[in-house]
């Protein structure tokens, strides 16, 4: 469902010249699997996805994501993938509802369809509560779930999720996990970007190390700790990255 064939991403900053936001980033995800894309702040993991999702055309390099091409169908792929983004803000006078309910009629959907599509998001995502609130009066935990509802309310074939846990309390950062296994076992592919490595053991079915855009491991976690000789997926980070560390 989806593949990446050497994608990259230049970047040209006045003071810092050439930065290779992604640097030749090949791998390929199955659908009803989960990808996670481990990497430290500023390692490349966001430029990635938004390579996939269209947002961002690449310098060179493609991929092939829900059958269509990101460079030459770009508008194919966004009408099968659901892009959550750690940066995108809602609608603050809009109730999560009327958020949801208007990326759905973008997205083609209206009338009864819609409402038991919403319907199910809320059952989903236990959004009841706070269904019919505004934006501006939601908590971080109820405002991030209304981010993944509105993301993916067309229910799309292709689900990626950018630091999908950032800030948020346990409880609701269980929800959110527990919603992103729901995806795999219904067959979606799925990508999930993480510096947490604890999550990344507990949800991913193949982990990609990704530092200065590059990446530079890609295995099932037994994989990478038997691949660097460690029995805690961080020390595998670390000796991935900067093998030169000591322990």
């Amino acid at each position: 469902m989806v593949e990446a064939t050497l994608l990259t991403k230049v970047f040209h900053d006045g003071t810092k010249g050439e930065i290779r936001g992604a640097d030749a980033v090949s791998f390929r995800v199955e659908a009803g699997r989960i990808y996670g894309l481990l990497g430290a702040n500023g390692a490349g993991k966001t430029t990635t996805l938004r390579l996939l999702a269209t947002l961002l055309k690449p310098t060179s390099g493609t991929a092939v994501v829900a059958g269509h091409d990101i460079v030459r169908e770009p508008g194919k792929v966004r009408a099968n993938v659901g892009f959550l983004a750690a940066s995108t803000a809602l609608y603050a006078r809009l109730t999560a509802r009327e958020v949801i309910a208007y990326f759905g009629r973008l997205n083609g959907l209206d009338g009864a369809p819609l409402r038991a599509r919403i319907a199910a998001l809320a059952d989903e995502l236990e959004m009841h509560d706070f269904l019919d609130r505004r934006c501006e009066k939601l908590s971080t935990g109820m405002k991030q779930k209304t981010s993944i509802a509105r993301t993916i309310v067309h229910d799309p074939q292709v689900m990626i999720f950018d630091e999908p846990t950032l800030g948020l309390d346990v409880m609701t950062a269980r929800t959110i996990i527990g919603f992103v296994r729901e995806c795999r076992a219904r067959g979606k592919t799925v990508i999930y970007s993480t510096h947490v490595m604890g999550e990344a053991e507990k949800l991913c079915d193949v982990v990609g190390v990704i530092h200065g855009g590059a990446l530079r491991a890609e295995g099932t976690v037994a994989e990478l700790k038997a691949m660097t000789g460690e029995s805690d997926l961080e020390e595998c980070f670390i000796r991935i990255v900067a093998p030169g560390v000591p322990r």
